[in-house]
């Protein structure tokens, strides 16, 4: 049975990529030579910005969707009482920042707050980035990571902003990649991670580093137990915890394990392009954690820190591809396959673990 919520969630992906048909991110000129903006660029920023208007909207607007929705408001409340929380500072001042402005217990304007970050990061981020847009907002919007942003108001900020820093990386403007992240672990220091492992990905990987990192894969099955106190020393409350399950998610591995396969195909076409390896290796990477590192409390979200440039790696290489039927054969299967795990993932979105569904409005419901 269609629900509202799912007949929402459904409609507004086909909205958003719909209006992101119009959107051209190629190469193009801001001005024209008498000095005006250029009919491309206004109406790249008019679509984009309807593009987030909806997203902002559907997320801005919730009340009571999330599986830790209302842990946060009660911590928003704990923050207004001076009390402890387990929050980054970052977070802990922005809320009691807002709170100043706001009466006790006025919840719904902080995550309309951090709702309006997150969706401009994300959005900001295709837009720069992508060589493919409407493509790039159809695996945005089909892998559920806009979805999921729903839940976790630190996390999905923090992963917003590590979406927008990949092109200082790629730019080698590290002074800023390093500002963003530096900020962004003020709000969830998980993001850190993304240091080390996106600087690795722009390395030129010859046989010895191939070598490092299989006896690396081999030291995560021989010493969890190691990994596991470096880890608690950060996130003592995790140990024992409900996420401290010891699983992982076998469709993160296959779809990791899938894209892996298409690129070794277009290896060549990798080895060529910064940012097709940049992309490469990333979700190289995230396959290795799904695979190695179940012990690992939250795996899923320490992976998707690298496999969310999927976004911009699958529409780079497809564009790649020289042959047009080959081209359009790709693309045909790799779009049904992302529109089952599409479904796949609308059907467990009630489960207690996402609970982005039902979906409920503040200002209708």
């Amino acid at each position: 049975m269609i629900t509202y919520g799912l007949f929402l969630y459904i409609a507004l992906t086909a909205a958003v990529v719909f209006i992101s048909l119009g959107v051209e991110t190629a190469d193009f000129s801001v001005r024209t030579k008498d000095g005006y903006l250029t009919k491309r660029y206004l109406r790249n920023r008019i679509l984009v910005a309807g593009i987030f208007i909806l997203l902002s909207a559907v997320s801005a607007c919730r009340i009571a969707v999330g599986n830790d929705y209302w842990v946060y408001r009660d911590n928003f409340n704990l923050i207004a009482q001076d009390r402890y929380v387990s929050y980054e500072p970052g977070f802990k001042y922005v809320v009691k920042f807002l709170q100043y402005f706001l009466e006790y217990d006025n919840y719904l304007p902080i995550f309309a707050f951090f709702s309006l970050i997150t969706v401009f990061l994300m959005v900001k981020a295709i837009y720069d980035q992508s060589d493919w847009f409407v493509y790039s907002i159809f695996i945005f919007m089909t892998a559920g990571y806009y979805f999921v942003s729903l839940n976790n108001v630190r996390y999905y900020l923090a992963l917003s902003a590590a979406m927008f820093s990949m092109k200082y990386v790629l730019k080698k403007d590290y002074i800023k990649f390093f500002a963003v992240i530096g900020a962004a672990a003020l709000f969830h220091k998980s993001v850190l991670i993304v240091i080390p492992l996106y600087l690795l990905a722009t390395v030129n990987w010859n046989w010895i580093g191939h070598f490092i990192i299989s006896v690396f894969c081999a030291s995560l099955i021989f010493l969890p137990g190691l990994y596991r106190k470096i880890i608690f020393i950060f996130y003592p409350f995790y140990e024992g915890s409900m996420f401290d399950t010891g699983e992982t998610s076998l469709i993160n591995i296959a779809k990791a394990a899938a894209i892996f396969v298409f690129a070794l195909i277009y290896r060549k076409k990798i080895a060529e392009d910064r940012k097709l390896k940049f992309g490469f290796y990333l979700n190289l990477f995230a396959l290795l954690l799904y695979v190695f590192c179940s012990f690992v409390p939250e795996i899923s979200r320490i992976g998707f820190y690298m496999n969310v440039s999927n976004v911009f790696f699958i529409p780079s290489l497809l564009k790649k591809i020289e042959n047009k039927k080959a081209r359009t054969i790709w693309t045909v299967l790799i779009s049904l396959a992302f529109l089952m795990l599409f479904a796949l993932f609308l059907r467990s979105a009630y489960n207690t673990d996402i609970r982005v569904l039902p979906y409920y409005n503040w200002i209708f419901q």
